[in-house]
């Protein structure tokens, strides 16, 4: 048996020779290789043990053709991203499920439309695995850029209108976000609010779009004057609802698309002495608990999954990973979780 120098790293010869089998059979096992017999297996992973063997990771990726990382590509500029707890509670659930399965996190932002070159050439690199995309907006070629990359990818939300038909085989979570607002909004209605507005987020992104559609589900004919839009910001939802109060004075009741525009919202209704809920009723989206519940009053929102949209993501590219490698197994399907009324004091 090859001799070990006091303090040098083990070999794969050196694992080989404790466990009685040829390097090409060490390397197999080590690499995650088919066709080695069990009693060899057990022999082999007996000696990494004892010798404390490390497996070169270079050398692995060019057996299993795997690097064992996954890129995840938000289409937001760096202080959105730090800035909106959303993605923060989805990266967790995203980075639990990974590290459940030995797999590395590589995180893309996108500063500016000048970064998507820079994501496509990392991407159709062989640097990654898969990819997991999420705050997709309609113009982006995010899907285009994996489709083209040939990776395996999941989209946090659904996507808008793929400009090509292949992108419709690409599996998405996302939250119900049209029943949600129909709750958010039925619920207002019955507390009797007959003059309720809505804060909606960017037009170019489908949670938005569905969120204002079921806010219109519920009330029909919508007067134009009641709906003002934001973008997923507190700053943008302060902006609109001061420009809903200048407008409609009347107005008793908001629906905001989500909780960091309803906690901007309520800034402002507190700033011009409207009591909430007594005179103007407030509904959020998401239940962010460092917003909903540390706002004053605490609010009223629609829950949805958010971690754990991020962890069935995280299934869902790791399923389409081993049907790759075994050539079996179910195409993952698109999945939407459900949302809850979670009642507070803003309403």
């Amino acid at each position: 048996m090859p001799e070990q120098s006091p303090g040098s790293r083990p070999t794969l010869e050196a694992v080989a020779a404790r466990a009685g089998v040829s390097r090409a059979t060490a390397s197999r096992v080590v690499n995650g290789g088919d066709g080695v017999r069990k009693p060899l297996v057990d022999k082999v992973l007996k000696a990494v043990e004892e010798l404390g063997y490390i497996p070169n990771h270079a050398a692995r990726t060019l057996v299993t053709r795997r690097t064992g990382a996954v890129a995840v590509v938000i289409a937001e500029p760096e202080t959105r991203f730090f800035s909106d707890p959303f993605f923060s509670q989805q990266i967790r659930g995203i980075s639990k499920e990974l590290t459940a399965h030995d797999t590395q996190l590589v995180l893309l932002l996108v500063e500016g439309p000048g970064d998507f070159d820079r994501i496509a050439r990392y991407l159709s690199g062989g640097h990654v695995d898969g990819a997991l995309a999420f705050s997709l907006h309609t113009d982006d070629p995010v899907p285009a850029i994996t489709r083209r990359a040939g990776i395996p990818a999941v989209y946090g939300g659904r996507p808008s209108c793929p400009a090509d038909p292949g992108d419709q085989a690409v599996p998405y979570v996302d939250a119900d976000n049209r029943g949600g607002a129909r709750l958010a909004v039925r619920y207002l209605k019955d507390l009797g609010r007959r003059h309720i507005a809505h804060i909606g987020g960017p037009s170019d992104q489908t949670s938005a779009m569905d969120r204002l559609d079921g806010y219109r589900d519920v009330l029909l004919d919508v007067d134009p004057t009641l709906v003002a839009a934001g973008a997923f910001t507190v700053e943008s939802g302060a902006r609109a609802m001061a420009e809903l109060l200048d407008r409609r004075p009347d107005l008793d009741a908001v629906f905001a698309a989500n909780d960091l525009m309803a906690s901007g919202a309520l800034r402002v209704l507190r700033e011009r002495g409207i009591a909430v809920p007594e005179q103007v009723a407030l509904v959020g989206f998401d239940d962010m608990d460092s917003v909903a519940s540390e706002t004053d009053p605490p609010l009223t929102t629609i829950g949805q999954e958010i971690e754990e949209q991020g962890r069935l993501m995280a299934r869902l590219l790791l399923r389409a990973l081993d049907r790759d490698r075994t050539g079996s197994g179910d195409v993952p399907e698109s999945v939407i979780t459900p949302v809850t009324l979670v009642r507070r004091a803003s309403a």
